[in-house]
């Protein structure tokens, strides 16, 4: 097979047939064999009924999934990525701002190109200003923390990606804003962008508030923390308890040898319990020993971890059965 388009949705069911049928013009003009998975996060309204419908038409190549809740974006791309068979893979939203007539583009920039991952650039939006303002700024630092320099939209929900890409990366919490960070720490290093068409809402209203812009930034930090301290918490713990203990101790000794630098030249002092540099050196020394010690102990962690020695093994070659 070579393409499987999963679609994530929740309360989309005005939109969803309209797309199907585009994508099917789409595919049957490229001569593609491919799938579509719908994923139905939980949707109130008769979003299900209208996959059911379209399986009925096209059975064998329209797929679900329902949610029995509203679990998010990440969720329903983790569940679409385990059932996707196509040779690669592409994404996009239900809500017909994305165009599937980019998807025989973004199929030659896996296949011919040779990318892992190729994501969708929307430089002309359709949105409000106090949308796309925070949205340069979060990309922005989204680029300076994971190195990905050549990507100017990360939360775009048009992405293509090699099969092999989806199948070895996790997508949890609200991380799919951050899915080429994760191929990249899985080692598919081969990321490209392609400028894609950005479309104006046609039915309904966006599932996202201000919101996602904090909790993106909150993933963005925890994602950076994990990759580079994750199987090495003491590298992180360890160094700065370490630093905050030596600074205190060495606080310490200056206070103390102040005084002893007055008794001895018969010069006016403070007893060393009054002077507040005295614990504020104590509470350094305390924090750093506190630091040291969850260092410690998130290396017990991470050395009982189940995952502490799976890696992403590219290629094998084994010697032959004799």
């Amino acid at each position: 097979m070579d393409i499987s388009v999963i679609i994530p949705l929740y309360n989309e069911e005005e939109s969803l047939e309209e797309l199907f049928a585009w994508i099917e013009r789409v595919m049957t003009a490229g001569g593609y064999t491919w799938e579509v998975i719908f994923v139905d996060d939980g949707s109130t309204d008769g979003s299900w009924q209208v996959i059911e419908r379209l399986g009925g038409r096209a059975p064998g190549v329209v797929r679900g999934i329902k949610f029995r809740r509203n679990y998010g974006k990440s969720p329903a791309l983790y569940c679409g990525f385990e059932q996707a068979r196509g040779g690669v893979v592409v994404t996009m939203d239900a809500d017909l701002q994305d165009s599937p007539d980019e998807i025989p583009a973004l199929y030659r920039m896996i296949t011919q190109e040779g990318y892992d991952l190729v994501s969708g650039w929307k430089k002309k939006r359709y949105d409000p200003l106090s949308k796309t303002l925070p949205t340069k700024l979060f990309n922005a630092t989204a680029r300076r923390v994971s190195g990905i320099h050549n990507l100017h939209d990360f939360n775009c929900g048009l992405k293509a990606y090699r099969l092999e890409v989806v199948k070895n990366i996790e997508v949890y919490g609200e991380m799919h804003r951050y899915i080429p960070y994760l191929a990249k720490n899985a080692g598919f290093t081969r990321i490209g962008e392609k400028e894609v068409r950005h479309r104006a809402r046609k039915y309904g209203k966006t599932k996202f508030g201000l919101n996602r812009f904090v909790n993106g930034y909150l993933d963005l930090l925890s994602l950076w923390f994990l990759s580079t301290f994750g199987v090495k918490p003491m590298h992180f713990f360890g160094l700065l308890g370490s630093l905050m203990f030596i600074l205190g101790f060495i606080a310490v000794v200056v206070v103390g040898a102040g005084k002893l630098y007055c008794m001895y030249h018969g010069l006016h002092y403070r007893l060393v319990t009054e002077s507040p540099y005295f614990y504020l050196s104590l509470t350094a020394m305390i924090i750093g020993t506190q630091l040291f010690v969850a260092g410690f102990l998130g290396e017990l962690v991470s050395r009982n971890a189940p995952e502490r020695n799976r890696y992403q093994i590219a290629k094998r070659l084994d010697a032959p059965t004799p």
